[in-house]
């Protein structure tokens, strides 16, 4: 694509009110989207089609298309338009695929086969590691993990990924010229090693609540199936795997206690009819044969996250009184029969071995 038909389709993705189904929709009607100008403003006819699809009367953003077109100047940046052979075959597919991304980093990840990982952005010790090592086993798979780059559990699985020299996808909200949460700066300087970020915004974007809904449907668009691994029933994640039931992509939950609120989201899909995982296998299962040759001789790798303690801290008799949700030292009093006293000391040397950590409020199990 041409110099300034690119600019064109820019300046249109920057046009208010003009989404991906009018951009569809006009590039059904026209063979070049530079018919659409003359001398930069906007043809008296396409006007008149704008009008009559809704749009509101605009001025066409050229400036901003001058901050885009500089930023793909850079190293590792890219646009990628709808009819580029480099945009996902995945993505092309959901009916309402965005017609312009904005990709920084290895090109290459965009087309890898990737599993989507969603949840709670305050999940426990124990969602976070689920998280963690579901990312990385899967990498060590051959699958890419794609994400949304929150904190919580989207961080845990970028991270899982990072860990097992895999490939990671982060899609954002807001233009990537800037980055949000400023926390996982560092995450997502890792990420351009091993992966890509990715936006549909252009340039200048800020991060608006309203983005993150609608780039949910990207992670869901970009991968064969999407993993919830915690997530509480009113979970922003749900909109992740609503997108993804619309897609026909396979849904899967990870089930955890019935006393934890974060479990609860999970618990409704597996309920709608997702797919229960308590292993890899468990996923295997439901994606095609051919996508994982490796499946009857992989083993997970030794992961560099804490484990629980073997020896006797695993067989400690205070272990099944304490939850992987917040377990108050009063509530352990009443079901042991033990005093405060007691239960200390033993705390402290469980917590010692790594096997269970202090939260507010009390102990939870790891």
């Amino acid at each position: 694509m041409n110099q300034n038909e690119l600019a064109c389709w820019l300046v249109l993705n920057r046009c208010p009110g003009f989404g991906p189904r009018r951009f569809a929709a006009l590039l059904q009607q026209e063979e070049s989207l530079s018919n659409c100008f003359s001398e930069g403003a906007p043809r008296p006819d396409f006007l008149a089609w704008c009008q009559a699809q809704g749009v509101k009367s605009w001025e066409p953003n050229w400036a901003g298309v001058d901050k885009d077109l500089a930023w793909a100047q850079q190293p590792h940046c890219h646009i990628v338009t709808g009819e580029d052979p480099a945009y996902p075959a995945q993505l092309k597919e959901i009916s309402s695929s965005p017609p312009i991304l904005f990709v920084q980093g290895a090109m290459a990840a965009l087309t890898s086969l990737q599993i989507a990982m969603v949840g709670s952005r305050h999940p426990s010790e124990q969602g976070k590691d689920n998280a963690f090592h579901f990312a990385y086993e899967l990498c060590q798979h051959g699958f890419a993990i794609t994400s949304g780059l929150a904190l919580g559990i989207d961080t845990a699985a970028h991270e899982g990924a990072l860990a097992s020299n895999g490939t990671t996808v982060a899609v954002l909200g807001h233009g990537l010229d800037t980055l949000y949460p400023s926390k996982n700066r560092a995450l997502a300087e890792q990420i351009l090693c091993q992966g890509v970020l990715v936006s549909e915004f252009p340039i200048g974007t800020l991060p608006k609540a309203g983005n993150f809904p609608r780039r949910n449907r990207i992670i869901s668009g970009l991968s064969l199936g999407v993993l919830v691994v915690e997530a509480a029933l009113q979970s922003g994640s749900l909109i992740t795997t609503k997108y993804a039931l619309e897609q026909g992509k396979e849904i899967f939950a990870i089930p955890g206690s019935i006393q934890n609120p974060l479990a609860k989201g999970c618990h409704q899909l597996i309920r709608q009819g997702a797919k229960c995982v308590e292993s890899l296998e468990h996923m295997l299962e439901e994606l095609p044969a051919q996508l994982h040759p490796q499946a009857k001789t992989f083993k997970p790798a030794r992961l560099p996250r804490s484990q629980p303690a073997s020896g006797s801290g695993a067989l400690h008799p205070l272990l099944p009184h304490i939850d992987v949700v917040c377990t108050p030292i009063d509530v352990m009093v009443h079901k042991t029969g033990l005093t405060t006293q007691q239960l200390s000391s033993m705390l402290l040397e469980l917590e010692l071995q790594g096997c269970i950590q202090s939260v507010p409020g009390g102990y939870i199990r790891r």
